[in-house]
């Protein structure tokens, strides 16, 4: 049971789940929403891709997280190195797979999300800011994919885009305050251990603003209905406070607690677009 649960653990099931939704929010954009074989070849190819990502990242990282978080399946023995990489070929290959049977954009951008994640995994990561964008970019690629998936893409869709991108890019940068120690340890140049935790919360309040100052576009614009409003106050809001605290305590503990909360405004995001869209 062990090792089944550290095969789950790795792949970070949520982020799989938020990025295979990402594709349909993607495709409601651009078209009325049909539960198509596309569209849940789209869901399949983001979710198993984000969850090949997701175990590179963590083979990259054994030694790090050995530092910053030993629970993690392959610190703490429950999958070896090996297993790793192995399953995360088997993933690329279902998602792979997944878009070539979807068209051949889809199949071109998912490739391209892939080969953008590996560079930041194996490059980018040391690099600080230029590798938190790398890792937003990705985020993005399965709303794009959407899109592409039935044939299309908006302006609703690249605005969207560019609010996921500017509120991943703070939550990345939170994150490197959570994981100093270890980022400074193997010379990882983030914000936090170049500039300073406190650096890092300023830098990551003004993406969040950013985001919060783009959200209102899409319904002023008349690209969604009124359902977007409720849901993006909410997400908002969060992100307000969310920065607020984080800048009134920047300490890895409250670090790692916004990061993990911004994570649900990231879904309330996602609802905001599906409720505007669908209707």
């Amino acid at each position: 049971m062990g090792k089944l649960m550290g095969f789950i653990q790795i792949i970070r099931p949520l982020n799989c789940v938020m990025m295979g939704f990402a594709v349909i929010v993607g495709a409601s954009l651009v078209s009325t929403l049909n539960f198509t074989p596309n569209l849940f070849l789209g869901f399949a190819t983001s979710f198993a891709l984000t969850a090949a990502s997701m175990v590179i990242n963590d083979f990259y990282d054994r030694k790090i997280d050995a530092i910053n978080e030993p629970n993690r399946p392959i610190p703490r023995g429950d999958i070896s190195p090996k297993q790793a990489l192995i399953f995360a070929f088997a993933l690329s290959l279902t998602g792979f797979v997944a878009a070539f049977k979807t068209n051949l954009p889809s199949l071109m951008a998912a490739v391209g999300a892939w080969i953008i994640s590996i560079t930041y995994i194996t490059k980018g990561k040391g690099t600080g800011l230029p590798g938190n964008f790398l890792v937003s970019a990705t985020v993005v690629m399965p709303f794009i994919y959407g899109g592409l998936s039935v044939g299309q893409l908006e302006s609703s869709t690249l605005l969207f885009v560019a609010i996921v991108f500017f509120s991943n890019t703070a939550r990345e940068v939170t994150k490197g305050i959570v994981d100093v120690e270890g980022d400074r340890s193997h010379k990882i140049r983030t914000i936090a251990v170049t500039h300073g935790e406190k650096a890092a919360a300023i830098v990551a309040t003004i993406f969040s603003f950013l985001a919060v100052c783009l959200s209102p576009l899409p319904w002023m614009l008349g690209l969604v209905s009124d359902l977007f409003v409720p849901p993006v106050i909410v997400t908002d809001l969060g992100l307000i406070v969310s920065s607020v605290l984080l800048l009134q305590d920047y300490s890895r503990t409250n670090a790692k607690k916004i990061k993990n909360l911004n994570l649900v405004w990231f879904v309330t995001g996602l609802v905001a677009f599906i409720l505007g869209t669908i209707t």
